[in-house]
Parts: C-alpha cells; sequence; structure tokens
C-alpha cells in the first residue's frame, strides 16, 4: 500500500448537491455541518487550498431553531462608517423579517476568507420555503446531525 497524500488537482472535482431541510434544525449544528460540506472537509481526499466541496440548497430557513435566550440576546450589528449609524438587529426580528440572510451569515462565516471562499460562497442557496428552483441538479439529501436527546 502506497504511503502517500493524495492530492487533488484543481479542476479535477465534480460539482454534486446536496439538499438540506433546515425546519426544526439547530442553527449552529446547521451551519456547521453545511460549511463541512461546502470545502469538502468530508471528502477523505480534501486539499485545503483546492475547491473540493459540493453545492448545497437550505430550504426552510424560516423554520430554523435557535438555542436558549439567543433569540432574544443575540445581535446582529452594521456599521454604516458614519456617526451614528449603528443598525442593530436582534436574531428574532432578524428571523421574521430575512431568514435567508441569518443562515446565509451562519454559514459564510464559518468559510474561509478569499478567492476560494468567494467561490464556496457562490455554491451555497438559501430559501425560506420549502420550494427551491434547483431540482433539475437532483440534489442528494444531506441529513443533519443533531446532539440533542429527549429526555
Amino acid at each position: 500500500m502506497p504511503r502517500q497524500t493524495t492530492f487533488i488537482k484543481p479542476g479535477s472535482n465534480h460539482l454534486t448537491w446536496r439538499h438540506v431541510d433546515a425546519s426544526g434544525k439547530v442553527l449552529g449544528r446547521l451551519a456547521t455541518q453545511v460549511a463541512t460540506v461546502l470545502m469538502g472537509k468530508h471528502r477523505p481526499d480534501y486539499t485545503p487550498n483546492v475547491d473540493c466541496g459540493e453545492a448545497v440548497v437550505v430550504t426552510n430557513a424560516s423554520a430554523v431553531e435557535l438555542t436558549g435566550r439567543k433569540a432574544d440576546q443575540k445581535t446582529l450589528r452594521r456599521w454604516s462608517g458614519y456617526p451614528g449609524g449603528l443598525r442593530v438587529r436582534t436574531y428574532r426580528t432578524l428571523q421574521k423579517e430575512d431568514p435567508c440572510s441569518m443562515v446565509e451569515q451562519a454559514i459564510i462565516r464559518m468559510l474561509p476568507r478569499g478567492p476560494l471562499g468567494s467561490k464556496m460562497r457562490r455554491r451555497l442557496k438559501v430559501f425560506a420555503g420549502a420550494e427551491h428552483p434547483h431540482t433539475a441538479q437532483s440534489p442528494k439529501a444531506l441529513e443533519v446531525k443533531s446532539r440533542r436527546t429527549t429526555r
């Protein structure tokens, strides 16, 4: 058996599509597992400097859950750069107004920065409802594991 590490060459990866139903899933656990698939870290031939991940479609982003009191205490801050330009929104209001951006930001912030991360970000598609326009790609189901146990 050879003792050599195999590396993927750029452009040799065949793009496959995955589908995740986010209803009832915890946001953080969903984001970590989707980011892992986007980067390709779940593959045995993962190469850090090559785009070897898959495309992911996330549906039902409006039904994602936050544990504890994060919905009221966790905030998303944006600053325009001008005095008094700080906009603060809680995750509860964000979930009502724009659930897709909440899920996207949670996943995107776990990806690497730079040109390689930008390529990975383009392969992420998030939708608030159950319908999505990517059925022609025939995405395979990606099961998101949950550590939550029922007592």
